[in-house]
């Protein structure tokens, strides 16, 4: 499992070091046990798992990369965080971040209390409906939360500096034009082309 984990982000080009090739082990072992009860995803095959959950989630690294995003000890908030996309890969990835994934089903949010303990990485699980959230945080993402046009400003009520929304291979031009929002193209290799939507708020 640790090359197959290896080799999919080496060759998408993310270099991960050792302790990362493990950490992204145990959250797939993880996930798969809890999936069993649970329901966290749809898919079965560990290359899928690591494919369009753990990579597709570091496709946001890409884009913080072409915005020129400083994310080291910026506070990142997950909204809609689910089983743990696309926070926790990247709290895996960028380490130096203090992240909170917001989630409001309380089964997810046990899976990503025990995901914490399981990994040793630190982060705060709000256990709430976004909008019952009231800290703004420096960058909010988000990844499965519905139509564009229902969450954005929720998205935007909570965020200090940037919102970045991945929203596969749907682009939408009023979301440009009247929404003011800008699009990173994500292509990442073994995965297929999809877009990122962000604002910068100040």
């Amino acid at each position: 499992m640790s090359e197959l984990i290896g080799s999919i982000f080496s060759e998408a080009g993310f270099k991960l070091s050792p302790e990362d090739v493990e950490k992204f082990g145990v959250y797939l072992v993880e996930l798969k046990k809890w999936n069993r009860v649970h329901n966290l995803t749809s898919l079965k095959r560990d290359e899928d798992i690591i494919r369009k959950h753990f990579l597709d989630s570091l496709s946001l690294v890409n884009c913080f990369r072409e915005v020129n995003v400083d994310w080291k000890g910026k506070s990142i908030a997950d909204v809609g965080s689910g089983a743990g996309f696309p926070g926790v890969p990247l709290k895996i990835y960028l380490k130096d971040v203090n992240l909170f994934l917001i989630e409001s089903v309380s089964k997810k949010c046990s899976f990503l209390e025990y995901l914490k303990v399981r990994l040793e990485l630190d982060w705060t699980v709000l256990c709430q409906r976004a909008e019952e959230v009231d800290t703004k945080f420096d960058i909010v993402v988000s990844r499965a939360m519905g139509e564009f046009e229902e969450v954005y400003r929720i998205l935007e009520r909570l965020a200090r500096d940037y919102v970045f929304v991945m929203k596969g291979k749907e682009l939408k031009s009023e979301w440009i034009q009247e929404l003011k929002y800008n699009a990173c193209k994500a292509e990442i290799k073994g995965l297929p082309p999809s877009y990122i939507l962000w604002k910068k708020l100040n």
